[in-house]
């Protein structure tokens, strides 16, 4: 069932962002060649305890750590460790906070230091972007399939392939609540967009197919042909002005 948020709860979610926002943006201000996974979850566990909030991956069904990071072909929930960080690696770092019994969900990847091919650099840009193509669609009186088709469309015009095992999704009292928001589908269809809705929406994209598997960590998925991937998300609400960035 989907649970539509006052603006008190909106307000709420938006604190839990901002915590989350600036805990990211510390990771990101860290990633460089020569750093361990590790410590870059370390720098991200530190901040959100040090703001009294919960790094609320850490513990959920069992993930080891507070920050997942996905590095090359790895697309989602990579989990940090000894791995040093190269010149070039595209690096995916997602996050989700619980603050004041609210969550948040916010991912961004970033390229160690140079890029070592043009496609990383235009993978990364098109995943952002696609990000922001879907959220136009997110108003009220449109429907999930909305974003869902806008997301797909860009990044297949563009040349790559959107995930399919995974999803954006609702958040507020949970970390994961209805409705699931694809990164492909049809416009029309779907749940109606409401005033008050708010979900994380989070393009996958791979730079080859979308096919994956998972790692004997039961946890991180992988592309099947080796090729790069990346991953950007927002926590976002909708208002009847249109959707606002809630880990921004």
């Amino acid at each position: 069932m989907i649970e539509f948020k006052t603006k008190e709860e909106i307000k709420r979610i938006k604190e839990s962002g901002k915590i989350l926002h600036d805990a990211l943006q510390a990771v990101k201000g860290s990633v460089k060649p020569g750093i361990k996974t590790i410590e870059l979850n370390e720098i991200f566990e530190r901040f959100v305890l040090d703001s009294k909030a919960i790094p609320a991956c850490k513990g959920y069904n069992g993930f080891p750590t507070g920050l997942c990071i996905s590095v090359n072909d790895e697309i989602v929930h990579g989990i940090p460790g000894e791995r040093i960080l190269e010149e070039g690696d595209v690096v995916s770092c997602d996050a989700c906070v619980l603050y004041n019994g609210w969550f948040s969900d916010s991912t961004f990847t970033i390229i160690v230091g140079h890029p070592k091919r043009d496609i990383d650099m235009k993978l990364v840009e098109i995943t952002e972007q696609a990000f922001y193509i879907g959220i136009e669609q997110a108003r009220v009186g449109k429907r999930i399939g909305d974003v869902s088709y806008a997301i797909q469309k860009f990044v297949e015009d563009n040349g790559f392939s959107v995930v399919r095992e995974y999803a954006g999704h609702g958040i507020g009292k949970k970390m994961h609540e209805d409705p699931p928001v694809p990164n492909f589908g049809r416009p029309g269809r779907g749940p109606l967009i409401r005033e008050g809705l708010c979900i994380a929406v989070e393009p996958m994209v791979c730079e080859g197919k979308p096919n994956l598997f998972i790692e004997e960590n039961r946890w991180t998925a992988k592309t099947v042909d080796g090729l790069n991937a990346a991953h950007f998300e927002h926590t976002i609400c909708i208002g009847n002005n249109g959707p606002e960035i809630l880990t921004a």
